[in-house]
């Protein structure tokens, strides 16, 4: 492969994934996502160089690189770190620049985030005390269940009825399903009505902020197609879906301010 052009990377390092994107002119020419392992540096890495290795480059073929997430603190690799709200708020910002809301739901938290028309954050509110809410708390659910984490969406679309969750702590929450289906509910439906309460959960996150239209879904849980469902409804709007993984917008975001850094500190000009 000819090696032409600007190449700029960003490095997102969460709690579960690490995920690396790679811009070359402004369009997306390579992406990478591995699990995070317990370095946070290995697994940055080894996000990037799957990235690197599918597009034919080496690390020194890129002019800049950012990392975010939060495994930006530890990333020698990176240019510059970033937080990952402002870079999901970029990557939302150029794959939909008539987002002004988005939902970022991780492994580990939840964010509530709206943008002006540049991409800039106006304001955020954060779920981060808790794991009710986020990635974890359906892991547990699938476990609960013993189902792949990947079919809970589906089975909580096929309910017939919405059983309600009164317990908002992932300890309790797991005990309170246990109790319900001893009680003869179906899986179904109790899947559905945890989707409804931590949609109702976000929507707490959104009255602090306000919503505005368009909204985006990012992380790793919007692939959950019961919970943008149950989110919609609980916020009543309609959610834009992205053409890339949703895993991968704060990667995204990130090598769009590489390339924006980049070109201010004149290592490139275009």
């Amino acid at each position: 492969m000819s090696i032409n052009g600007n190449y700029f990377a960003g490095v997102d390092v969460g709690s579960l994934a690490a995920k690396s994107v790679i811009l070359k002119d402004g369009e997306i020419f390579a992406t990478g996502l591995v699990p995070s392992g317990v370095n946070s540096v290995e697994s940055g890495l080894n996000a990037l160089n799957l990235a690197l290795e599918s597009a034919g480059l080496k690390q020194e073929d890129l002019t800049y690189i950012v990392g975010t997430g939060y495994g930006r603190v530890s990333a020698p690799y990176a240019n510059k770190a970033v937080t990952e709200i402002t870079c999901h708020a970029k990557g939302a910002n150029y794959l939909h620049p008539t987002v002004r809301t988005i939902i970022d739901m991780g492994g580990q938290d939840c964010k509530a985030i709206r943008i002006d028309q540049d991409g800039a954050v106006v304001d955020f509110a954060m779920n981060d005390k808790c794991a009710a809410g986020t990635g974890r708390f359906l892991e547990v659910m699938a476990g609960v269940f013993k189902v792949e984490l990947k079919d809970l969406g589906a089975i909580a679309l096929s309910a017939t009825d919405t059983v309600p969750m009164s317990s908002t702590c992932t300890v309790f929450a797991e005990s309170e399903t246990i109790s319900l289906v001893a009680r003869g509910e179906k899986p179904e439906n109790i899947l559905n009505g945890i989707h409804h309460s931590i949609a109702n959960r976000i929507a707490g996150l959104f009255s602090r902020v306000g919503i505005e239209s368009d909204v985006f879904f990012s992380g790793g849980v919007a692939k959950n197609s019961g919970m943008k469902s149950a989110i919609e409804q609980a916020l009543k709007v309609t959610i834009v879906k992205p053409e890339i993984d949703p895993q991968l917008i704060g990667a995204l975001g990130a090598a769009v301010i590489a390339r924006n850094f980049s070109k201010k500190e004149g290592l490139w000009a275009a």
